[in-house]
């Protein structure tokens, strides 16, 4: 059996082919492994796993060749910079001496998509399976393999994508295709205009209701863009349809091209269905593990240690969704798909920044661990990470309305049960409706923390409201006459009448009617200090809001 290596430097090249990088200098045919990616900073110089592959952002050409070396000395199999490059003498002897390969990022592509594209190659290992194991002579899940064996059988470049259009894998030699089918590869997506002409042409019900390759010409897309037909079929595991393949192609579709797709589909299946259920087990393990080292107790220092962050300052976020009781609702219960994305989109956010993070969905909540060293002050740590965090929800935008919860810093398993702990203190004061943040530190709403959890006691011991509350809460029961709210309005604007009023949409003279009624109905004399703190604390804590 034929095996590629999983991820060579030569592998990276195969896969990413000339449409992202290309080679400047050096022999890319290094032998084992690459040892992770990494991105130079040179105001903070990581030391380099053995065969890291540098990702060099914003180095100016007159620095390269002092970098080359520098990568070579620690062992550093390729460096990676914004092309076009200007191949010096000096740089092309660095290069030489170091024993590496300088590759050069095409125009047009992002840092962040290269980044995405090489841990999406090199992230095969994530699915632990024999090294004898394989589905039809390719390694077992190893989407990218399948792919070019593909590619060769139909002699055309292809994608492996799911129902959303994500492009899963893609074959070598995506450069002898169409500009639409770079920008789908650099952007790991079916960009949304090509995929809304698919649509309205009938192209994925077409595709999604037969089991034969379904034909789109290009004419009919209308995108100069386009100039290659595509072929698709659908990846099946029985009546679940799991995605497709596309194929850029010249000339007809043959019998025999016809046959070798459907053929290649059937293989798609059982590897797709290979790596879903290697994803299922890692998420699993995962979620496991950052269970146990949340809450601290027997398991977590094991828990930490399996993780990469025993001994390190971590910084725990609690994860939630704003409440939408409309769709709760209509939620069946203990559906969690929503927070399992956006426990997914947040381990991809953090991935580039912070590649030893964890994140793991835990008893309704998305807890996030984070390694952060520690600041010139006591709480940098917990900045940075409100920081991502703001970040993070910006990305989101309203589509999952996400609330994070910061809390703080923990180097031990108490540390970090103590750091989750907080988090999660301050992302129910969020969900309970305070304000209008998104995300916050302890700090930020302590005053709220500590009214939510006497709130929670009253409730325990079942008070409830008393002395000229109670009157009132009995009164407006009776009559509708919202004097309750009239008290709050006023208490929550200091006594301004006008400003409660406009709170209140009503006339100040209406208001303050209001206020002389509800202290005749309920002998609260609001010129008395203790008794409106007493009012204002029986609103906060019992009664109904």
């Amino acid at each position: 059996m034929n095996q590629r290596p999983r991820a060579s430097l030569g592998r990276v090249l195969d896969d990413l082919g000339d449409s992202l990088l290309e080679l400047v200098a050096g022999d890319p045919a290094h032998e084992g492994e690459i040892g992770g990616v990494v991105i130079h900073d040179p105001d903070d110089e990581p030391v380099l796993p053995p065969g890291a592959l540098v990702v060099g952002v914003g180095v100016p050409a007159a620095e390269l060749p002092d970098l080359v070396r520098a990568v070579g000395r620690q062992g550093g199999v390729g460096l990676v910079v914004r092309a076009p490059v200007a191949l010096t003498p000096e740089l092309d002897a660095a290069v030489a001496a170091a024993g590496l390969a300088l590759l050069g990022l095409r125009r047009g592509a992002t840092w962040a998509q290269l980044t995405a594209l090489l841990r999406s190659v090199l992230a095969e290992g994530d699915v632990a399976h024999g090294e004898g194991e394989s589905i039809g002579g390719l390694p077992s899940g190893d989407l990218f393999a399948v792919a070019n064996a593909v590619a060769s059988l139909l002699d055309a470049p292809v994608t492996i994508e799911d129902r959303s259009s994500r492009v899963l894998a893609f074959s070598g030699r995506q450069d002898e295709a169409d500009p639409s089918r770079v920008e789908t590869i650099i952007g790991r997506q079916v960009p949304e205009r090509y995929a809304r002409m698919l649509t309205d042409l009938g192209v994925f019900r077409e595709l999604y209701r037969e089991h034969r390759p379904v034909v789109v010409d290009p004419a009919d897309l209308g995108a100069d863009a386009v100039s290659k037909q595509r072929v698709a079929i659908a990846v099946r595991a029985g009546d679940e349809v799991l995605g497709s393949i596309w194929a850029a192609m010249d000339g007809d579709l043959t019998p025999e091209r016809s046959a070798a797709l459907q053929d290649a589909a059937k293989l798609v299946a059982l590897h797709m269905l290979r790596v879903r259920a290697g994803a299922d087990v890692q998420r699993r393990l995962r979620t496991d593990l950052v269970g146990s080292a949340v809450e601290g107790g027997v398991g977590a220092r094991d828990a930490l240690s399996r993780l990469g962050l025993a001994g390190k300052h971590v910084v725990v976020l609690a994860v939630g969704l704003r409440a939408d009781r409309t769709a709760e609702s209509e939620r069946a219960p203990g559906d969690t798909s929503d927070l399992e994305r956006v426990a997914d989109a947040l381990s991809l956010h953090l991935a580039a920044s912070l590649p030893l993070s964890a994140v793991a969905v835990v008893g309704g909540i998305a807890y996030a661990l984070l390694p952060l060293g520690p600041g010139g002050t006591a709480s940098e740590p917990e900045e940075r990470a409100a920081r991502l965090a703001e970040e993070f929800c910006d990305r989101l935008g309203s589509r999952l309305p996400a609330l994070v919860g910061i809390g703080g810093t923990g180097s031990d398993v108490g540390g970090v049960a103590a750091s989750r702990a907080t988090a999660t203190r301050v992302l129910r004061v969020l969900q309970d409706g305070h304000g209008t943040r998104r995300v916050a530190r302890l700090p930020d709403v302590h005053t709220q923390s500590l009214l939510l959890e006497l709130r929670d006691l009253a409730a325990a011991r079942g008070e409830r409201p008393v002395g000229p509350l109670a009157l009132l809460l009995e009164y407006d029961e009776r009559n509708d006459s919202g004097l309750v709210e009239t008290l709050d309005a006023w208490l929550d604007a200091l006594g301004d009448v006008r400003a409660a009023a406009t709170a209140l949409f009503i006339h100040p003279n209406t208001l303050r009617y209001r206020l002389r009624r509800l202290e005749e109905v309920s002998g609260l004399d609001l010129a008395d200090p203790e008794q409106r703190f007493a009012a204002s604390l029986q609103l906060r804590l019992l009664a109904p809001r």
